[in-house]
């Protein structure tokens, strides 16, 4: 960590702080930073405003893209996997968007880790939706709920688990690495981060109209990543509590963004530009980098939804063409949201006889729109290929020009 930068900080202390590293069985002193609260008052440039104003024109895009659909919920299922993909990968757990999707048809105990770890995501937001969709503001309980969630069944599934941290931890520390060579050391536990933690809450609660939500987004991001109140979690975590701020706000209406992808193509700009506030006071390069991801994130919305709506009339003349109705035809206009699914799927979707699904099932898999992808006679899962491999169609990567 670059001490002597931070030490000169305009918006943070450094605290002095000791401990026994048991890998080299040697203590250690060191500093970790301590971020001061929020401004309530800031300003920007020009450009930054005016990219502010693009990425909000690019959510609101997006979301209205949403809207073409006939269930605009359908999109939030691969979306949420395919941002739990991405998001995890930051923090160097892979797995594959085919292998997560079908987790939501087995048993825990048939998961791989990362498998596993990545779908906690998936139960998280899940989680989060479920929340703010009942006109709940995020609150700590919230957030330590969501955080025990995400690491449940992993190493860091300890008695810190959905509490705020009452340990050290250290970013970016590899384990041949001394602690002074940790890329940065958050504050240490106790009242100060617990303070830091309630006065952050605070500001993300007391929406002003003076700060636009992206810019307020990008701010609390900031924060929250720099307090790093948990033991583990917290870039998956604050990414999520981000879109979570748009939805509160009325700019998104559900979690049909992802801002992963953008952001894992550029993890050390990312990383920097975090530092960078912390460093220098200046939050215009921040908001302005996080502005070019949801610009980026939202065009890949907006064509993402096109293409997802092009293929559903395709497979949905496919079906006129061969004269599938009922409840097959109602599954094959669904299956953008449902590219995995069961027969027990079908029946709890449409409310209808477990004959019903399976033979709804029998005709899409008839006329090759669905594929099955295991054996066994009960709980077989099928896929339509065409929606999945849309679906993992690497991000494009567009920024702004």
């Amino acid at each position: 960590m670059d001490a002597s930068r931070l030490s000169k900080s305009p918006i943070g202390r450094m605290i002095e702080i000791s401990g026994f590293d048991k890998r080299f069985g040697e203590e250690f002193r060191i500093e970790a930073f301590m971020p001061s609260p929020l401004p309530q008052d800031l300003s920007l440039t020009g450009s930054t405003y005016k990219l502010i104003a693009e990425a909000a024109s690019w959510v609101a895009r997006a979301d209205q893209a949403v809207r073409q659909l006939p269930n605009p919920a359908l999109m939030v299922r691969p979306t949420i996997r395919r941002e739990a993909v991405d998001t995890s990968a930051l923090e160097g757990t892979f797995a594959a968007l085919t292998d997560v999707l079908e987790a939501d048809f087995l048993d825990e105990e048939e998961l791989s880790r990362p498998v596993s770890e990545v779908r906690n995501f998936v139960l998280a937001a899940d989680q989060a939706l479920g929340w703010v969709s009942a006109g709940r503001p995020i609150t700590l309980q919230l957030i330590e709920d969501l955080q025990s969630t995400l690491v449940r069944g992993t190493s860091s599934d300890t008695s810190e688990a959905g509490h705020v941290r009452t340990s050290q931890v250290m970013i970016g520390l590899a384990k041949a690495q001394r602690v002074s060579e940790a890329r940065f050391v958050p504050p240490p536990p106790g009242d100060l981060l617990r303070d830091g933690v309630q006065e952050w809450l605070e500001w993300v609660q007391a929406a002003s109209p003076d700060r636009h939500v992206i810019s307020q987004a990008a701010m609390a991001h900031y924060q929250f990543e720099t307090l790093h109140p948990f033991n583990d979690g917290n870039g998956r975590l604050g990414r999520l509590i981000s879109l979570l701020q748009l939805i509160v706000a009325g700019d998104l209406q559900s979690l049909v963004m992802n801002l992963s992808p953008w952001l894992k193509e550029r993890q050390e700009e990312y990383q920097d530009a975090l530092f960078e506030v912390s460093a220098t006071s200046e939050w215009g390069p921040w908001i302005e980098f996080f502005c070019q991801a949801l610009v980026a994130h939202g065009r890949e919305g907006v064509l993402r939804v096109q293409e997802l709506l092009s293929l559903r009339r395709r497979l949905l003349d496919q079906i006129k063409n061969v004269g599938v109705r009922g409840t097959a035809a109602r599954l094959a206009g669904d299956l953008i949201g449902y590219p995995m699914l069961t027969a027990n799927t079908v029946k709890d979707l449409y409310e209808v006889s477990a004959q019903a699904a399976n033979t709804a099932v029998a005709r899409l898999t008839e006329v090759g729109i669905l594929r099955q992808r295991t054996e066994g006679r009960y709980a077989r899962i099928f896929s339509c290929d065409q929606v999945l491999a849309l679906l993992e169609t690497p991000y494009r990567g567009t920024t702004t020009t």
